[in-house]
C-alpha cells in the first residue's frame, strides 16, 4: 500500500512539475485577458453583460448584471475527513467589481477574469477575493489566516506554499478559524502547521479531480 501511496504521489509531483514547465507558455495567455479585463474596467461597460473571451477556456463571459455578481448558492456539507464540500450551484462566471459570496473564504462563484499568481505565491497582505477564486478554478489551493494564528504555523504554512506550485497564501480575517485551507468547492481547518491534514488536502486538491480548469496557467494573472 505504501508503495502504490508513493507511486501516486510521485506521478502527481511530475505532472505538477510538467505543468511548471509549461507556465512560461502560457504567461502570454494572462497577458491577453489582464489586457482585456482593463479595457473592459476602462470603458465602463457594466451594463447589459460584455462578452469576453477567457484565455484558457475561451467559454466564460464577463458580465456585470446583478445575477452575476453573486457567488453561487448552496451550503457546506462536512466529510468523515474532515473536508467540507460545497453543495449546490458554484458560478463560473466572469465579472467586475465585487461578487457576494455565501462563504469566507470563498470556495468558487463568478470572478474577476484575471487570477491571482498562485505559482506559490504568499502574500502578506489582504487580497481580493474575486482574483482568488479564478485562481482556485485553475487548480490552486488557497491558505488562509487570522492575526490569532501563531506566527510559527504561518511562517511555516509559507515555506511549504514556496515549494508548491499551483497554491497561495494569504491573510484573511474574515473566517471562522485561524487557519484554513480552500480548494474550488472543499474547504477545512487545520489546528497547526504541522497537523497531518494540512498534507492531506494539499496531495488531494492541488490540481486535485476538483479543478474545473486543469492546468491552466497560475502565473502572469495580478498579484
Amino acid at each position: 500500500m505504501g508503495s502504490a501511496k508513493n507511486t501516486g504521489n510521485a506521478a502527481r509531483k511530475a505532472r505538477i512539475e510538467e505543468m511548471r514547465r509549461a507556465e512560461q507558455a502560457r504567461e502570454r495567455r494572462g497577458r491577453i485577458v489582464k489586457i482585456v479585463a482593463s479595457t473592459v474596467v476602462a470603458a465602463g461597460l457594466v451594463v447589459g453583460g460584455v462578452a469576453v473571451v477567457h484565455a484558457q477556456s475561451g467559454k466564460d463571459k464577463d458580465s456585470s448584471s446583478s445575477d452575476s455578481k453573486s457567488g453561487g448558492s448552496g451550503h457546506f456539507v462536512a466529510g468523515a475527513d474532515g473536508v467540507s464540500t460545497w453543495k449546490g450551484t458554484l458560478g463560473r462566471t466572469h465579472v467586475t467589481g465585487t461578487v457576494n459570496y455565501p462563504m469566507h473564504p470563498p470556495v468558487g462563484g463568478n470572478h474577476n477574469p484575471v487570477w491571482l499568481n498562485c505559482n506559490g505565491n504568499v502574500y502578506t497582505k489582504a487580497v481580493k477575493d474575486e482574483n482568488a477564486v479564478h485562481a482556485l478554478e485553475h487548480g490552486a489551493v488557497w491558505v488562509t489566516y487570522t492575526s490569532k494564528a501563531p506566527a510559527a504555523d504561518v511562517k511555516a504554512l509559507a515555506a511549504k506554499v514556496k515549494q508548491t506550485p499551483y497554491s497561495l497564501m494569504s491573510p484573511y480575517e474574515n473566517q471562522k478559524a485561524p487557519i484554513m485551507l480552500s480548494a474550488w468547492g472543499h474547504q477545512r481547518t487545520v489546528k497547526s502547521a504541522s497537523d497531518p491534514d494540512v498534507n492531506t488536502f494539499f496531495s488531494q486538491f492541488v490540481q486535485g479531480s476538483q479543478t474545473p480548469e486543469p492546468g491552466a496557467s497560475c502565473t502572469g494573472g495580478t498579484m
